[in-house]
């Protein structure tokens, strides 16, 4: 697997941590919680699928992992979201993040494209 996505999705999750402290620090504990585990969870299912034992079987639990990585981005774009529109966050780190997401999402999708086209 491309190292790209390992630090795009790295560098990601270090800055769900930080803002997961900040709502902390706010007692936004529920929503704290909820954008750590979805923020942090991409991260952590695209290293999953890089312990394949062969390419099929990397493309298949990448396939996987992209797909519920997927759903997490989606769930951290929600929470990202609903801090931004109940003004826990300001619009230039909700902004940050959110691209940062997209670029995660495009790059997951690229290299599950490639690789199914690597193993035809």
């Amino acid at each position: 697997m491309q190292t790209n996505i390992e630090g795009l999705s790295y560098r990601f999750a270090l800055r769900i941590i930080q803002l997961n402290e900040s709502l902390e620090n706010q007692r936004r504990f529920v929503l704290s919680r909820q954008i750590l585990r979805s923020g942090t969870a991409i991260g952590a299912l695209t290293a999953e699928a890089q312990y394949a034992q062969s390419k099929p079987d990397f493309i298949s639990k990448l396939q996987i992992a992209l797909q519920i990585a997927l759903k997490e981005a989606n769930e951290t774009r929600y929470w990202l979201k609903l801090l931004y529109d109940s003004e826990y966050i300001e619009e230039d780190l909700f902004t940050s993040l959110l691209s940062e997401l997209e670029s995660i999402l495009r790059v997951l999708t690229r290299i599950i494209n490639t690789s199914k086209k690597r193993l035809k």
